[in-house]
């Protein structure tokens, strides 16, 4: 952590800046580390601008948690879309986390463990539901053809 007094003078000095995704439009990021956090609630719109934004001799830094998108269930999250477009790219690695990694209090992991266990019951009711109306379907069309 940068003690508060450096912020202050690397924020005066624009060492550092902090800008609002919006704002990134129409700059080239020269001789920087840029990062961006919470990647996953940007739109594929952002993260392509952000991504298109790194100049020469420019590092670029994307965090985001894929379990935790907060966007509308009908719109895309730019980093999930990110990832499957370059992961082939050369030059661009990914490193992705799991619940080992999680750095806080213990019991943490123990609820992420219980979300995780939670959302797969509710994944298997989904199938099995959809799985019962199909069967009626077939039923019902098996009825209505005798």
């Amino acid at each position: 952590m940068i003690p508060a007094a450096k912020l202050k003078e690397f924020l005066e000095l624009d060492v550092i800046q902090i800008a609002p995704l919006a704002f990134m439009r129409g700059r080239t990021l020269n001789d920087a580390v840029v990062i961006l956090d919470e990647a996953q609630n940007t739109t594929t719109q952002q993260i392509k601008m952000f991504l298109t934004r790194m100049g020469m001799n420019t590092k670029m830094i994307i965090t985001g948690d894929m379990t935790q998108i907060d966007l509308p269930a009908s719109q895309t999250s730019g980093l999930v879309q990110a990832l499957r477009i370059l992961k082939d790219v050369k030059g661009i690695g990914f490193i992705e986390m799991n619940k080992k990694d999680i750095v806080r209090h213990k019991l943490v992991t123990r609820i992420v463990d219980a979300y995780e266990k939670f959302d797969e019951k509710m994944k298997a009711e989904r199938q099995e539901r959809k799985a019962a109306k199909q069967k009626e379907e077939e039923n019902k069309t098996k009825e209505e053809s005798n």
